[in-house]
């Protein structure tokens, strides 16, 4: 499934819930987590029954009352949010099979294209980043510029249009000409350097007028 429009959440929530999803690419404990944690975004009530919620669910961010598991009052201003970052996860996750935890970039740059079409943009910045430190020569710079983009999106949506401007061009530079197999780039960049003129156009603000079905979809090839 393909959303074009990115979800945002306070960085606690953020970065504990994509350690979840990128865990449970390749972790049982981790998959069997999240798909609690969609269970009970969608039904508070949805555990009801007893059950034992599994070793990763993220207990200390939610609360039990009244037979609800709901989560705690300081983050429940952005429970729909979360709700829906965690179904994009699930959705995602609950088609995969499990995979090594150190898998060959191939399969992360297939990962990736899944969370980047999802709109999970700081995901695929912490997936592709492990291999872009690893990474040489074009291939580094091409993984960078996978990263920067990514980056520029996620400030995008959190309305932090000068650092989108920034990393976007960042990124464009870094992708323009390169090659990497796999991935089908000379489109992709055409298309961000599009994107590009349109942040430009927002001036230092108005990023609900950013159109984000606009966002090419990640460069892998069919």
């Amino acid at each position: 499934m393909l959303y074009s429009t990115p979800v945002t959440l306070p960085l606690p929530l953020r970065n504990r819930l994509a350690e979840l999803i990128l865990d449970a690419f390749h972790d049982p404990g981790a998959r069997a987590g999240l798909e609690a944690l969609a269970a009970i975004c969608a039904d508070p009530r949805a555990r009801n029954g007893g059950r034992a919620l599994p070793q990763r669910f993220p207990t200390d961010l939610f609360e039990a009352r009244g037979g609800e598991m709901q989560i705690r009052s300081g983050y429940r201003a952005h429970a729909g949010e979360l709700g829906d970052r965690v179904r994009r996860g699930w959705d995602l996750v609950r088609q995969e099979p499990l995979v090594p935890e150190e898998a060959p970039l191939d399969q992360v740059l297939r990962t990736s294209a899944r969370l980047f079409d999802a709109g999970l943009y700081f995901e695929v910045h912490e997936h592709l980043e492990p291999h872009w430190l690893r990474a040489e020569g074009g291939e580094r710079e091409v993984l960078q510029g996978l990263i920067q983009t990514a980056v520029a999106f996620q400030h995008l949506a959190n309305g932090n249009v000068k650092g989108a401007r920034l990393l976007l061009r960042d990124g464009i530079a870094k992708l323009g000409g390169r090659r990497l197999p796999g991935l089908a780039l000379d489109g992709f960049t055409a298309a961000l350097r599009r994107c590009a003129e349109r942040v430009d156009a927002l001036g230092t603000s108005g990023t609900e007028r950013f159109d984000w079905a606009g966002v090419p979809r990640f460069p892998l090839k069919d």
